[in-house]
């Protein structure tokens, strides 16, 4: 097996750390300096010659993080690095994947432009906004699924009574694939929304009068859609909402809104560490998967059969 270095960046440290005590690895040697006015060096204090090396690093605010992942990337190869990986727990950027009004951006594209031409051989990443956003790039993309996790988990609880539900219409997918494989009913809840992050009004499609409601998204930013939906669930006679959701960016006031909202629990993934505590919030490790799936990546082994 070729040499394999991993590199924690700013955003990821904790992660990076699991991920390399799963791996049975030590992380790379670094140093991020800043000049006076803010702008970053990135600097190897080993060599990664001819090396399969490995930069976790999620691109969550502030935007630094990804302007620091880019400038590892290629710092990585201009030192000969053999091929590099970028880890990307949470890829930002990727609610913008296409043109839904004139005069907007496509910023999901943009990203993955600037990764390629940084010199990234590989992107890695977790439950993208959007599964088209893999066509964006012209490099291999190993996409991740946070149900290898939850479904491990949701398997240890009592799901008699549950019903899983999407929180909005672009999300059926997703819950449709618990909803499959645990043998459960499904709900809709349609939203409507006047401006970004604000929802206006919330319908119910399906019947949840009894049951115990697990809301399925793949990440929640001010929580404004979860909210509005346990409160619409509950309307309807569900006994309890909980929700699972992989990202937590959890911005605004996000955190207040969760607490005061009659969500039972909410669920995460680490792709994001939080930045304060809250009682109803539980976090899962995706350190074992990654793990996993870098040491497939290397042995030039499949990384779809870690979901089987």
């Amino acid at each position: 097996m070729p040499e394999v270095k991993l590199f924690s960046c700013s955003a990821s440290k904790a992660l990076a750390t699991d991920i390399a005590y799963h791996f049975d690895a030590p992380l790379g040697d670094t140093t991020l300096a800043r000049f006076s006015d803010g702008e970053m060096q990135t600097i190897l204090n080993e060599s990664v010659r001819g090396a399969y090396t490995f930069f976790i690093q999620s691109t969550c605010q502030p935007h630094d993080n990804l302007m620091e992942l880019l400038l590892w990337i290629d710092t990585a190869k201009r030192a000969s690095a053999g091929y590099i990986t970028a880890v990307i727990p949470y890829f930002g950027y990727a609610r913008q994947d296409r043109k839904d009004k004139p005069r907007v951006p496509i910023s999901a594209k943009l990203v993955a432009n600037l990764l390629t031409a940084a010199g990234a051989d590989r992107i890695m990443t977790m439950d993208l906004h959007a599964d088209q956003v893999q066509g964006f790039f012209d490099i291999p993309v190993d996409h991740l699924r946070s149900e290898a996790i939850y479904s491990q988990y949701l398997e240890s609880q009592d799901l008699s009574n549950v019903i899983f539900a999407s929180p909005d219409v672009g999300g059926v997918k997703r819950a449709r694939q618990y909803s499959v494989f645990f043998k459960r009913e499904l709900v809709i809840c349609d939203k409507y929304r006047t401006k970004a992050n604000e929802v206006s009004a919330m319908t119910v499609i399906g019947n949840v009068d009894g049951a115990d409601v697990i809301l399925v998204d793949d990440m929640v930013d001010t929580a404004g859609t979860l909210c509005k939906a346990a409160d619409a669930l509950m309307d309807k006679g569900a006994k309890s909402v909980r929700a699972i959701c992989t990202h937590p960016v959890l911005s605004g006031k996000a955190y207040d809104n969760i607490e005061k909202s009659q969500l039972s629990q909410m669920i995460v993934c680490d792709t994001i560490p939080l930045t304060r505590e809250c009682s109803k919030i539980q976090v899962l490790s995706t350190a074992k998967l990654f793990a996993r799936a870098i040491r497939n990546t290397v042995e030039h082994k499949s990384i779809a059969a870690l979901f089987h």
